[in-house]
């Protein structure tokens, strides 16, 4: 039998879910992920394991909606699905550890953004090679070449920078620097 202190302890939980959730849902848009994907994994993160039956019951979301937002979370490392014999729902997880979210989604998407402008570098610099070493261009133009490919080649530091970075998070080296919690510091 529940009585009122039991009711009022109820209502907090629900109240701070809620605010979690709210807060969550908010900030998902700096993994690339709409609001409502949002709710879905801080619902998820504060559940076990939910079906897309039951997520869609307790989010009302379309199917279609919920499909996608779980697909896109799953890209990002943020959901996992659960494997579960004899059943044909399929069920998912939120990935607790913000670290792991954290990781396996910039850690892409920096490898995606050095690599691709590490590339786009090599061959504008190949261009400007042309340019510069051409005998029948102006010098003003070859000067214009040469300022470009100073430049350009300059950049290349940020993204091999970024790649190091990259691979400091996945080896979890960078934790040695900036330790998880202030607790892990080594004291001296």
């Amino acid at each position: 039998m529940s009585n009122s202190y039991d009711k009022s302890a109820e209502e907090k939980i629900v109240l701070a879910k809620n605010e979690v959730i709210g807060a969550i849902s908010e900030t998902m848009d700096l993994y690339g992920v709409t609001p409502s994907a949002g709710t879905l994994y801080a619902t998820l993160y504060l559940s076990d394991q939910m079906n897309l039956n039951e997520m869609r019951d307790e989010l009302n979301m379309s199917k279609p909606s919920m499909s996608t937002s779980v697909r896109k979370l799953q890209d990002n490392g943020m959901v996992k699905r659960i494997f579960q014999q004899g059943t044909r729902n399929h069920t998912y997880a939120a990935e607790k550890d913000f670290f792991k979210s954290f990781m396996s989604f910039y850690c892409k998407m920096w490898e995606r953004e050095a690599e691709m402008n590490l590339d786009a570098i090599e061959e504008a610099k190949r261009h400007l090679n042309e340019v510069i070493e051409a005998e029948d261009v102006s010098q003003a133009l070859k000067d214009e070449a040469k300022e470009q490919f100073e430049l350009i080649d300059q950049s290349k530091t940020y993204y091999n920078w970024l790649k190091r970075l990259s691979n400091s998070v996945k080896t979890e080296e960078i934790f040695s620097f900036l330790p998880k919690d202030m607790n892990d510091e080594k004291t001296e």
